[in-house]
């Protein structure tokens, strides 16, 4: 009998996703690069994301204690209104857009989202929160690409979105040698609303 087995373990963190529309003005300004620099590894757009906290690999059971407090955390947050702008790197080696807007309102939803992880009894590492959306890594021995493509995006300033939704986020990373992949675990309106998806 063969039957499918669930994963042990889930790779999981908690985020903001951008609107489409904020995602195209930065894809349109990201098109060259694309072409005069195609050994980097591209994120997904779809998958591109604000993490407010990363909890690493997690047992599978304990995913569903996040569900309650992360909903009744969003309903007491409203949306914090957020731009993509400007771009750097990490290590040489990991391309980013910086995001700008109202930082205060993201930094004090990244540390409720934080404590209420924490009360649900979930040990993780916490670091200290950079807001950013992770574009693209350098492959090894290549540290100028990322470089020459922030240069180039430096005076990118998109248009201000709300960010609407909390999402508990799960991802392939570690599993497979393919591209990372994420998926909604589940998201949540920020200041009340319908949940989505599950």
């Amino acid at each position: 009998m063969n039957e499918q087995t669930q994963p042990a373990t889930v790779r999981v963190f908690i985020a903001l996703a951008p609107p489409d529309h904020a995602k195209e003005e930065l894809a349109r300004e990201l098109r060259p690069a694309y072409d005069t620099h195609p050994r980097m590894r591209w994120n997904r757009i779809e998958d591109w994301h604000i993490t407010l906290a990363f909890l690493g690999e997690l047992p599978a059971e304990t995913v569903p204690l996040l569900r309650r407090p992360l909903a009744v955390l969003a309903a007491d947050h409203r949306p914090p209104l957020l731009a993509l702008r400007s771009s750097g790197t990490f290590d040489d080696r990991v391309l980013w857009s910086g995001v700008d807007g109202a930082l205060d309102e993201l930094l004090m939803l990244a540390a409720d989202v934080r404590t209420a992880v924490k009360g649900a009894g979930i040990a993780f590492e916490d670091r200290p929160l950079r807001p950013h959306l992770t574009l693209a890594r350098a492959r090894r021995g290549d540290r100028t690409s990322a470089a020459e493509i922030a240069d180039g995006l430096t005076g990118f300033a998109g248009s201000p979105w709300p960010a609407e939704r909390l999402h508990l986020v799960g991802s392939n990373a570690g599993r497979s040698r393919g591209p990372i992949h994420y998926r909604d675990i589940e998201a949540w309106a920020l200041g009340g609303g319908e949940r989505a998806g599950s």
